[in-house]
């Protein structure tokens, strides 16, 4: 299974991304089928009114019966800074991962490097979940909390970093992290270079002493560069209005169907060639 996989499930979103169905599974799990069902149906009719994080907890208004929208809350318990350390050291070791998050696509393997970090970036029960309703239904998940779980999905879907989000590090924090780790690799490979144009440049003269004629050889010019470098300043980030080239083409003008035949290939053409960039951008093996 490639990362572009999409699976079916039985959330009425019909084809979705591995970890969007993996936080779905939770509701699937569910026994009480007509209450997901209205769920699926406040999250589709928009009585989601609004859905914003402050920090790791997710805030959000749905619309009830009631004239006053009901509160909901959601969270998953958090990672600790000692986790999150050692989640982005790993993150740093693979240029894929920062390529394909940044191009929307959770990594196929990435469970692994929070595995092995000894945790899990998906609750495993909905009891993992913490999540309230100022409704008086007195079930868990009610149909409003049911509501947010699809539309974070939909979020998801656009968004991986979300999911990291929830665990307690922000996209910009991750991405702040990685830069963080990418210049100080940069900072001791400048201090090896520093200490190879020495080495060299001891050698340089010393050859130099013991040659009557003071003619260079050619394999100290090797080591010579007329301009200084600073790779630490340079800093890759995606596009801060999240637009990639195909939206800034506009419409195609097609048919609808041959129209979306055509962007999807596009799509998929688009994200692999900005991994491929930002891979060789960074410069680090896989």
């Amino acid at each position: 299974m490639t990362n572009t996989t999409l699976l079916n499930n039985d959330s009425g979103l019909p084809q979705q991304e591995w970890w969007v169905v993996r936080w779905l599974e939770l509701l699937d799990s569910y026994r009480f089928k007509k209450r997901l069902e209205r769920a699926r149906n406040y999250a589709r009719e928009g009585h989601v009114l609004s859905i914003e994080f402050s920090g790791s907890q997710v805030l959000a208004k749905v619309q009830g019966t009631e004239p006053e929208p009901y509160q909901v809350s959601l969270s998953l318990d958090p990672f600790t800074d000692e986790d999150w350390n050692f989640i982005i050291q790993s993150l740093s070791e693979k240029a894929i991962f920062s390529a394909q998050l940044l191009s929307g696509k959770m990594p196929n393997d990435i469970e692994k490097v929070f595995t092995d970090n000894g945790l899990s970036i998906f609750p495993f029960r909905l009891s993992d979940v913490h999540s309230r309703c100022s409704c008086p239904d007195k079930a868990n998940p009610c149909k409003h909390i049911g509501a947010i779980y699809y539309q974070l999905a939909e979020r998801f879907s656009e968004d991986p970093f979300i999911i990291f989000q929830l665990r307690g590090r922000s996209k910009n924090q991750i991405l702040e992290g990685l830069r963080n780790l990418r210049k100080q690799q940069v900072n001791q490979d400048n201090n090896t270079s520093n200490q190879i144009k020495e080495t060299v440049d001891n050698n340089q003269k010393l050859e130099e002493k013991n040659n009557q004629e003071n003619e260079p050889l050619a394999v100290t010019k090797f080591w010579q560069y007329s301009e200084s470098l600073d790779p630490s300043l340079v800093v890759i980030v995606p596009p801060t209005d999240n637009k990639t080239v195909l939206d800034v083409l506009g419409r195609i003008p097609l048919t609808y169907e041959e129209a979306k035949t055509v962007k999807d290939y596009l799509q998929q053409v688009y994200q692999t060639v900005s991994q491929q960039a930002m891979m060789t951008a960074l410069k680090r093996d896989e």
